[in-house]
């Protein structure tokens, strides 16, 4: 039971960091930096929107009750 709590204190941590990663990455796109830059971004994030899936699927395949309390987006 331990190793179950210990890893979904890992997936709601892993969902959180992926969640905070993709609204800096929103936010950071909002300011004026250049087409050059804004491509990077969006890059980033795709990546951190994949990131945010995987996190989100994992967790709710830990503890499928958590399925409720994650995030739509």
């Amino acid at each position: 039971m331990e190793l179950l709590t210990l890893e979904l204190a890992r997936a709601r941590q892993r969902l959180n960091r992926a969640e905070l990663a993709l609204e800096r990455a929103n936010a950071m796109l909002d300011e004026d930096c250049g087409v050059g830059i804004n491509l990077r971004l969006c890059d980033r994030i795709r990546s951190a929107q994949q990131r945010v899936g995987e996190a989100k699927a994992r967790l709710v395949k830990l503890d499928p009750a958590s399925a409720d309390s994650v995030h739509s987006g």
